[in-house]
């Protein structure tokens, strides 16, 4: 198999790393988060649901891949690293009360004199459990565990060339995919429907590049529900005079490009029409302003700046960096655009932008992904921001924005 990226990319990569657990006194890296491992080797398989692990050793070369038996060939298949250092557990460890797959990680780590180094692991990620840590301490007491959280996280957040254009692939997947939900919302049609049409365009992705699965499904609150931005999607019919609100993402490499959009089913109310108005202008006053130099609160205050001029406030963050991901989410979890965060934003830095606006019985979202270039940003998607309009009837009519 082809690896995405060239070997030096990653060699790259793994030396950042290592500087910055030098930085923090770290000999030992823990990788847990699937995106990390993959940012680092390559690594690209369904086998986050079992434990598994990279070990990165400040004065090895090579990472170890310690994982269950049964995936250690898609370890040889998808890495760069030597076949030698995948190590594979037995199946027993898999889902055991009596077992654990830390006590089999714990176990090599003191065979190959690990076992009483400074041990960073990942403490707040979605794939490292309190048992887990448990484990670990109990199987290596002479260890110094030290929190090493977000570690490769700040690594990937400046992307390489080849992965902002794996970023703009991903981003005309998105394209298609929203064209294609939205087609298919029409007074009597289903949520379910949107959501099945949604997928086939996602994983089909474009005439030149085929999708991934994304790390997060499509959101698809419609009429009262789209107050609650975080709800799927059910067997309910649309109804004529109710909003949908569309995020998903395109996927590429498991790269993401998020993208949210509102549709009207029939003309809007005059509440709808003006929120999606104030959104469209504070989206375009944010974008003017992006450059290199500027905090992420610095956007969020454009942002918060506009929308005060309407009496609006805005509780969530306004956005968060994105690239590449695992499920559940495809967020890198390091900068948010946000009142107080200080990170000084980079050329090749990318970000979710989402100024949804949510209220007890309706909310809009219109979104963008975007990369700071040297003197602004670029755009991963071209779709009309407005609110975009149905007939309530046609099948396959000529959208309006409004």
């Amino acid at each position: 198999m082809m690896l995405p990226f060239d070997i030096l990319e990653y060699q790259d990569r793994l030396e950042k790393t290592k500087r910055r657990m030098e930085e923090k006194g770290i000999e030992v890296l823990l990788i847990t988060d699937p995106a990390n491992m993959n940012y680092l080797t390559g690594y690209d398989a369904w086998s986050f649901y079992v434990h598994q692990m990279l070990v990165i050793i400040i004065d090895e070369p090579q990472p170890l891949w310690i994982g269950r038996y049964q995936d250690a060939g898609g370890a040889r298949k998808t890495t760069w690293i030597y076949d030698e250092n995948v190590i594979a557990y037995p199946d027993y460890y898999v889902h055991s009360r009596h077992c654990h797959p830390m006590d089999f990680v714990a176990q090599i780590l003191g065979q190959i004199g690990q076992g009483n180094r400074t041990i960073g692991v990942e403490m707040d990620n979605y794939y490292f459990s309190a048992k887990a840590f448990a484990q670990l301490q109990k199987y290596l007491p002479n260890a110094t565990f030290v929190d090493a959280d977000l570690l490769v996280n700040g690594v990937r957040i400046i992307k390489s060339d080849q992965e902002v254009e794996y970023m703009r692939r991903a981003g005309k997947i998105a394209e298609h995919a929203m064209m294609k939900g939205i087609e298919s919302i029409r007074e009597g049609g289903r949520e379910c429907d949107t959501a099945a049409e949604i997928y086939n365009q996602l994983i089909k992705g474009t005439p030149e590049h085929g999708g991934d699965y994304p790390s997060i499904v499509p959101l698809l609150p419609s009429g009262e529900n789209t107050g609650i931005p975080h709800l799927t999607w059910t067997e309910r019919t649309y109804l004529n005079g109710e909003a949908v609100i569309i995020e998903l993402a395109g996927c590429y490499k498991r790269y993401h490009v998020p993208l949210a959009r509102t549709v009207s089913i029939g003309q809007p109310s005059e509440d709808m029409q003006a929120l999606s108005n104030i959104v469209t202008e504070g989206i375009q006053e944010v974008l003017s302003a992006i450059k290199p130099g500027m905090t992420c609160g610095d956007i969020e205050a454009t942002w918060r700046n506009s929308i005060a001029k309407h009496g609006i406030e805005k509780e969530s963050r306004l956005g968060y960096s994105v690239g590449l991901g695992y499920p559940p989410d495809w967020g890198e979890h390091t900068a948010s655009l946000r009142k107080g965060d200080t990170t000084v934003l980079e050329p090749n830095m990318t970000f979710h932008l989402i100024p949804g606006l949510w209220f007890d019985h309706h909310g809009i979202e219109i979104s963008e992904t975007f990369r700071v270039t040297e003197n602004g940003c670029e755009l991963f998607t071209n779709y009309p921001q407005g609110l975009i309009v149905r007939d309530p009837l046609s099948i396959n009519p000529t959208d309006k924005i409004s």
